[in-house]
């Protein structure tokens, strides 16, 4: 027992005011008058009768209630387990809904197991049904109605989302913070090792919490699956368009499985894999024979385990014509051309067609009507042509910049507007170059070729890079790759040329990875991944786009977005398996593929004394065993109502007895 507010316990000092109002009360007498007192002898009367204390009934009520007033004000308290605070009991239901339920008739058994719970609770027990996957969902509150408790445990279906143990205990957990109610919660899952989270810690349940696990399967069940593919997203030459699949096997043995390659609907390729004991194997189809739009394809695997949901693996493929490139060089410049259109040429698939035009040839074209635009080491624009090469990047165009020993002729870098300050020579005899010294790989132009090792730079402009992104730096610190927001569009500048003379760039194999990204980039493609995955996010819109409407239709053909989310959202959850279409604000139009987290196909459970310990187990608490103390939670509970409960009990019984002592002290005087 404690005090809340102890220093109100000082008030208890004031029981003394009832004793010294008792005995003040003895020494009051009624004078009464008489002719003469010189008949009267003179004596000293003892005061100790005047201090006895009489009506000792009435002082106990008194001092009673002071003590007690004391009492309530200071707050006393007692400690009690937190699981016996209050006196009802909540049942909570959940059953797992995540795509390993599919397997066999696992989510029908977790359904009958839930019923059974039901059917044996008490009348006068509350109940809630839920279900798990990444979230726990709610489909009921707290209820006595049986009939609906029922309804909702029959409704719950095998979901494409991955199970999470530790999202449940946060939720109990959360759940036990704002009720004392006592909570008995049963779990109806396969128990699927990868639902654990990654610390034991977070499966902690409140100590108002009871944990009961309903396991559906004993013990693992031998999987394949297809684990992932490679394919790409967008095809211009099906000759040169591969995909590659991967096959997976979870607890199985070494198997010849047979795999197929589905466009439309129809199988248009298939072959036969040998998959090693618990291991995996990689598939390839060299081509991609689709026609121009968007295509729905599929590699799938041929049937021999109970979650067939796994054996096949969605993605959408869109093919157009390869997309022109304008690069504008000066007339004796042959090399920059030849390597940027080789490197080109030799990515994995033909994107891009390039257009050379010498500067001097350049003056009527229309940059409008290209993917992007290279000025090759240029040292001057024509008027007109710069003033249309500035209207097409403020209006969302891209431009790559190359500035070799002609652009570095001139005090600014041509429509990257930065101030030249030296063109700085490091000779190419006698190893006199310099290598990249510091880069940014963040940057999607150098995502898969961050170091550029080996390459020597023998020339580069030195330029002011005022509040351009500097994105790589020679070792001597001299800017060498910088990017520029100019108004919807971006600029990106290499201080060195294309022509292997200022650098020995194009002659190396980074050189062709690095052209492909920054294409990709400058084009707008390199967001156009492969396929997604149950549980991510699709970005909607860019911050440029608000309020311009945007349009997704789910794989059953639904609008998935309401009117205002359509306007304002600016991304969406990828919820299920199949093809999204989508409508960006821009006004282009994609398909998304979408496939279940393919660690759900793993269907190794969780042992038997991990189990224990989350449950409880032969009276080891889990804060025990993850370290979070081994004694029980306790809560205080205020006397505070108690106390003044009795206080008022003891004011009408003073009240009382006051009054009877009032009414015979009267008739004592009137005596």
């Amino acid at each position: 027992m404690g005090f809340l507010a102890p220093w109100f316990l000082a008030g208890v000092a004031a029981v003394g005011l009832p004793v010294y109002l008792h005995l003040l009360r003895q020494h009051k007498s009624t004078p009464m008058p008489f002719s003469s007192l010189m008949f009267f002898e003179r004596r000293t009367q003892s005061s100790i009768k005047h201090r006895r204390l009489r009506h000792f009934l009435l002082l106990a009520l008194r001092l009673a209630l002071l003590v007690l007033l004391a009492l309530a004000f200071a707050n006393p308290f007692v400690n009690r387990p937190a699981h016996t605070v209050g006196g009802e009991q909540l049942l909570l239901v959940v059953l797992d809904q995540s795509f390993s339920m599919r397997a066999g008739s696992r989510l029908a058994e977790a359904r009958q197991q839930a019923q059974q719970v039901l059917s044996r609770r008490a009348a006068s027990t509350r109940a809630q049904v839920m279900a798990l996957g990444s979230q726990l969902s709610v489909l009921t509150q707290p209820t006595l109605d049986a009939g609906e408790l029922r309804a909702a445990v029959e409704s719950v279906k095998g979901g494409d989302g991955r199970a999470s143990f530790g999202e449940l205990a946060r939720a109990v957990r959360s759940m036990g913070q704002s009720i004392s109610t006592p909570i008995e919660v049963h779990l109806f899952s396969d128990m699927q090792k990868t639902a654990l989270p990654a610390g034991f810690s977070e499966l902690q349940m409140p100590a108002n919490a009871k944990l009961i696990l309903h396991p559906v399967v004993k013990a693992m069940e031998p999987n394949w699956a297809l684990e992932n593919v490679n394919a790409p997203g967008l095809v211009w030459d099906p000759k040169k368009s591969r995909v590659q699949a991967t096959v997976s096997g979870y607890n199985t043995g070494k198997a010849a499985r047979t795999v197929s390659l589905v466009v439309n609907g129809k199988v248009v390729a298939s072959k036969q894999v040998e998959v090693p004991a618990n291991g995996r194997a990689t598939v390839e189809f060299p081509s991609l024979e689709v026609g121009y739009g968007f295509t729905r394809c599929e590699v799938r695997l041929d049937g021999a385990d109970g979650l067939a949901q796994d054996d096949g693996a969605r993605f959408a493929v869109e093919r157009s014509d390869p997309r022109r490139v304008l690069m504008i060089h000066e007339s004796r410049d042959s090399r920059s051309p030849l390597y940027l259109r080789s490197a080109l040429a030799s990515a994995n698939e033909s994107a891009f067609q390039l257009e050379a035009v010498p500067v001097e040839q350049a003056g009527n074209l229309q940059p409008s009507r290209y993917a992007f635009v290279v000025l090759s080491d240029v040292m001057s624009l024509p008027a007109g042509l710069e003033g249309e090469l500035r209207k097409y990047v403020k209006g969302g165009g891209n431009v790559l910049v190359t500035a070799g020993t002609m652009a570095a002729r001139r005090p600014r870098i041509p429509l990257f507007d930065l101030a030249v300050k030296e063109g700085r020579y490091f000779a190419r005899s006698g190893q006199r170059f310099l290598a990249v010294g510091q880069v940014d790989p963040s940057h999607p132009s150098l995502r898969q070729s961050a170091r550029w090792e080996g390459v020597k730079f023998y020339y580069a402009v030195d330029v002011d890079p005022a509040g351009a992104r500097v994105v790589a730096r020679l070792s001597d610190q001299t800017p060498l790759l910088l990017e520029k927001k100019e108004g919807e569009g971006r600029l990106l500048l290499l201080t060195s040329g294309l022509d292997n003379l200022t650098n020995d760039f194009p002659l190396h194999p980074i050189f062709v990875s690095f052209v492909e990204q920054t294409a990709r980039y400058l084009s707008g493609m390199e967001n156009r991944g492969g396929p997604r995955m149950v549980g991510s996010f699709l970005e909607l819109r860019s911050a440029r786009e608000q309020y311009v409407g945007v349009e997704v239709i789910d794989p059953s053909g639904r609008r998935a977005l309401t009117l205002k989310e359509a306007a304002a959202a600016q991304s969406f959850p990828l919820t299920s398996e199949g093809f999204f279409e989508l409508r960006r604000a821009n006004g282009r139009h994609e398909m998304v593929a979408v496939n279940a987290d393919r660690r759900e196909s793993d269907l190794s459970v969780i042992p038997d004394e991990t189990l224990s310990l989350w449950r409880g187990g032969e009276g080891t608490a889990l804060a025990g065993v993850a370290g979070a103390g081994g004694d029980a939670e306790t809560r205080p509970v205020s006397l505070w109502w108690y106390v003044m409960l009795v206080a008022a009990v003891v004011l009408v019984t003073e009240s009382l007895f006051a009054s009877r002592y009032l009414a015979s002290a009267g008739e004592e005087g009137a005596g």
